[in-house]
């Protein structure tokens, strides 16, 4: 039977699919593995399940020459964590979790925006506070998203879920940059440039891959284009905002607000956002309802299942 290493523990109906199919070792630990880890699962188990966090680079391929495993089985979507191209190259296929994190992601973009908008989170912690003095018109004025425009960088999947949900639901106005043009049912524009579409929005969503490509993609440059009130949601990878620009043009009053799943050093979060009414701050909630981990769990058993049984992987990379 295939010995199969899942590097985090998940819910139960997926390990019990996975265990009746599998020689599987469960890591108990929630945290990423270590570079020992790494090596050690490529040495000893026929496939390992990693995800975020664990840092598959060229020099854990190359420092397991032969190595035994033959298939890393992310679980989620995005893989900018596993080199793909130095695991292949090293005889390692390499699968993802796509479709199944679509409207789960694309539902935390909304709650970012409107948390942000409309002073949700900076609400909550006045009534906690006990310093909410009573109603009156003029008490945290926020923005009404409702017929705005939002900008999205990156129309895959997420992005065109996202954009589905701020036309049919706000009437918003759906601007986006994206490599290719793409081909929707209601109305988007594509914009030649970031600068162009920081320019015209009220709300930025970031929403592209991680990766070397897209790292700093938003930077002083794009949020120095943005206008005063516009507010920046980043649900993709941490990296594809520059958290230090960020974090100066909040200071520097060149944007209105943010609103953030992910962080560029997570999952450390800088002082300086921790401690800003403006900025809403997530624990990397995307796809953190349970029936969505389950379904990404089964599409890596199928792509385990698939791949033992000598059959064309369902979720190649």
């Amino acid at each position: 039977m295939a010995k199969v290493l899942l590097a985090r523990p998940l819910p139960e109906a997926v390990v019990t699919r996975a265990q009746a199919l599998f020689d599987v070792t469960v890591r108990a630990e929630t945290t990423p593995l270590s570079g020992t880890e790494m090596r050690a699962a490529l040495a000893d188990y026929d496939a390992v399940m990693p995800t975020l966090g664990d840092l598959f680079r060229a020099e854990v391929f190359a420092d397991v020459p032969g190595a035994r495993c033959k298939l890393l089985a992310n679980f989620g979507v995005g893989f900018n964590h596993i080199d793909a191209a130095a695991a292949v190259a090293a005889g390692i296929a390499v699968t993802n979790t796509p479709g199944a994190v679509t409207d789960a992601t694309a539902d935390i973009a909304m709650t970012l925006m409107l948390m942000s908008a409309r002073r949700a989170s900076e609400g909550e912690r006045m009534v906690r506070a006990g310093a909410w003095e009573g109603w009156h018109p003029t008490q945290m004025l926020g923005l009404h998203l409702s017929g705005k425009t939002v900008g999205i960088i990156g129309m895959g999947r997420i992005g065109q879920a996202i954009a589905r949900r701020c036309h049919f639901g706000f009437g918003m106005e759906v601007l986006y940059f994206n490599r290719s043009q793409k081909t929707m049912t209601f109305p988007a524009r594509q914009v030649a440039g970031l600068t162009e579409l920081a320019a015209q929005v009220d709300v930025l969503v970031v929403a592209t891959p991680g990766g070397a490509q897209t790292h700093h993609l938003v930077g002083a440059e794009v949020l120095a284009a943005m206008r005063p009130h516009g507010r920046v949601i980043n649900i993709a990878r941490g990296d594809v905002v520059d958290e230090a620009a960020l974090i100066a043009a909040l200071e520097a009053g060149q944007i209105g607000g943010a609103g953030l799943d992910v962080y560029e050093f997570e999952p450390k979060v800088p002082a300086a956002l921790l401690a800003r009414e403006d900025v809403v701050l997530l624990p990397h909630l995307g796809t953190a309802a349970l029936d969505v981990r389950i379904s990404m769990g089964m599409m890596v058993v199928d792509n385990l299942e698939a791949h033992f049984a000598g059959r064309a992987l369902p979720n190649p990379v």
